[in-house]
């Protein structure tokens, strides 16, 4: 009987409490609800039972709620006033009062209903714990011990909790085995329905910048920052490090004395060789010590485009690309900019390619000899667009212009666009591009035809794409860096304003 029970059922409650780690509180609330499911099949699915549990005595009381009303129409829900005053002499229509029911035996199935409810109530308390407790340890590490593996993802057995470091998040050839003891960085934790996930890594790039934390006391401290971290996991790693303090090396202090720090670091990351770097607000100089040991003969910095142009020696080349041109590709992650690399006779070749190209469009679009071509490319025009934007002054200023001329060029440049926006709109309608799309303002005539060439003829078609498939991007081939060419390379758009092309275009699309 319930009233027998009652110091048994504190007794469990604290039990339950204790070892899920929640609070005594929530396992009352789970057996008030489940003694309550439990009475209703007692005595009615049709009343509305409430049961309070006294969490000094362990007392329970079963009642029924009722609303006072002048006729009765649901004689499970509804008391008259006559037979309420009996109950509560101070009893109005409209008031809901408890009806007190007498004490019950649990059966069988009404005590595996009750013990469900339980389960399933402990379990919710549960989880809310384990999310609230990990979702504001995003960032650290932890220890584990692997518990299974499913599909190539490893459960480690947190304690308290269980973690997932999925399959592309392990670190490539590491054999992980049941009972093994793991440490991995947490970088994301969701609440989901089947309980907290919590996500788990040992590949990230920060995880290895925790693992310096830990190891060196002065990045622990601040001293040190890491401002920077590139990996390419179970191979090779870059890290760049700085620190305000004249009198510390940040690199020897990261290697540590007969490289120990750096060796604890390594061992834990099987084996992955890390390139430890002074990191420099200089994007150049941050550059040419990103792809040590190569060395670097000059650097051309495009701070618009977030591109960095390397010149090495021929000798040097295969150094600074790397074996599967994974040294420029951490190099890139580390510094942020995209790095082109070439010899001296490319670069050479690239220059004069270059200056040609650029001389030539001035010859054909505005019908001026070669010469005034080259003035131009030499003081630094390439595109029509940036003589009309140029104010005259400037134009003046250059050796052999007058008046004449500059207004000509001004004049011969208007007309060429004027032209050409003519000679785009007939293009556009013959090739179909959609209302859409050409309404989207960030777009150029200009460049809707070279997305149109490229078979990008919607807004949906757009906003699929990538910054990447607008400027263009480095990938491997035959150990090479080779660069694939972007659909609107031509048009001097920065990586900022490619990310916000897409984006603009995204919500449009989604709205």
């Amino acid at each position: 009987m319930v009233s027998a029970n009652k110091i048994e059922i504190l007794r469990i409650a604290e039990t339950i409490a204790q070892e899920k780690m929640i609070g005594k509180e929530i396992v009352i609330s789970a057996l008030e609800e489940a003694i309550s499911k439990a009475a209703k099949s007692n005595y009615g699915e049709e009343n509305e039972v409430i049961v309070e549990i006294n969490q000094e005595n362990g007392d329970i009381s079963i009642s029924r709620k009722m609303l006072v009303v002048d006729e009765v129409k649901n004689k499970f829900l509804e008391i008259n006033l006559k037979a309420a005053k009996k109950i509560n002499g101070a009893a109005q229509i409209g008031d809901e009062l408890l009806d007190p029911l007498p004490p019950m035996d649990f059966g069988r199935i009404a005590a595996q209903a009750a013990k469900q409810v339980i389960n399933s109530k402990v379990r919710e308390a549960e989880r809310e714990r384990q999310y609230n407790e990990y979702k504001d340890r995003v960032g650290e590490i932890v220890n584990g011990i692997v518990k299974r593996t499913e599909f190539g993802n490893v459960i480690l057995d947190l304690g308290k909790a269980e973690g997932v470091i999925r399959k592309d998040q392990t670190i490539p050839r590491e054999n992980l085995r049941n009972g093994d003891r793991v440490r991995a960085y947490i970088y994301e934790v969701r609440s989901e329905t089947k309980g907290p996930q919590i996500f788990l890594s040992r590949s990230h790039p920060q995880f290895m910048a925790m693992l310096f934390t830990q190891e060196v006391p002065e990045i622990y401290d601040g001293i040190i920052q890491i401002k920077s971290v590139a990996r390419d996991p179970g191979s090779r790693a870059k890290i760049a490090v700085f620190t305000e303090d004249s009198g510390i090396d940040p690199v020897g202090a990261c290697v540590g004395m007969r490289g120990s720090r750096v060796q604890a670091v390594v061992n834990e990351l099987q084996g992955e060789k890390i390139d430890i770097i002074n990191w420099s607000s200089n994007v150049a100089n941050l550059a040419i010590s990103s792809l040590s040991p190569a060395e670097v003969l000059k650097v051309v910095l495009d701070e618009d485009q977030s591109k960095i142009e390397v010149v090495v020696s021929e000798e040097h080349l295969s150094l600074a690309i790397g074996r599967r041109g994974q040294n420029v590709k951490l190099a890139t992650e580390l510094t942020g900019y995209e790095i082109d690399i070439l010899t001296e006779d490319e670069e050479s070749s690239k220059r004069q390619e270059d200056f040609l190209i650029k001389t030539n469009i001035f010859i054909e679009s505005l019908d001026v000899d070669e010469t005034l071509a080259q003035l131009l490319v030499s003081e630094g025009f390439s595109t029509i667009e940036e003589i009309i934007e140029t104010d005259k002054s400037e134009l003046l200023s250059i050796e052999g212009f007058d008046e004449d001329i500059v207004n000509e060029l001004v004049d011969r440049s208007n007309k060429y666009l004027s032209d050409k926006e003519i000679e785009n709109n007939k293009k556009l309608t013959e090739m179909n591009v959609s209302q859409d799309l050409m309404e989207f303002k960030p777009l150029s005539r200009a460049m809707l035809v070279a997305l149109a060439e490229n078979d990008i003829r919607n807004l949906d078609d757009f906003a699929g794409l990538t910054t990447d498939d607008l400027l263009g991007y480095q990938e491997d081939k035959n150990d090479k860096n080779s660069r694939v060419k972007g659909l609107l390379e031509n048009f001097n758009i920065s990586k900022d304003e490619g990310d916000q092309l897409i984006m603009e275009a995204r919500k449009i699309w989604l709205d």
